[in-house]
């Protein structure tokens, strides 16, 4: 089964969940403010995207974190820690169909993926 995973009211996450809806895929959410985030997942989604993707530093969450804690980020596990603290801060969404992920939506890339 195919689990995306974000936050419900992300646009981007909407514009996945609907492309999925409209093309019958079924799917699972995993809401990370609902449920938060796994150590495994975030560890099998930094592995296959790299740690520098998965975080995101362009949103409000990595914008209001002090300079220090910017700072403190260098690496994968120190990444991951604050994905699991910081849910928000994950680039979303993150599509796993098990054989396949995929970082954000890109309605090409969504239908190179589920096409045949």
């Amino acid at each position: 089964m195919t689990k995306i995973y974000g936050i419900k009211n992300c646009s981007t996450v909407k514009k996945a969940l609907n492309w999925l809806d409209e093309n019958e895929i079924e799917y699972e959410f995993h809401d990370y403010k609902k449920l938060g985030a796994s150590r495994a997942d975030l560890e099998k989604f930094v592995d296959k995207f790299g740690w520098g993707k998965v975080l995101n530093r362009k949103g409000m969450t990595w914008r209001n974190l002090s300079a220090d804690e910017q700072n403190k980020i260098t690496d994968k596990d120190s990444a991951i820690e604050l994905m699991i603290e910081k849910t928000s801060i994950i680039k979303r969404p993150i599509l796993d169909s098990g054989s396949n992920q995929l970082l954000g939506f890109d309605e090409s890339e969504y239908a190179d993926a589920f096409k045949g």
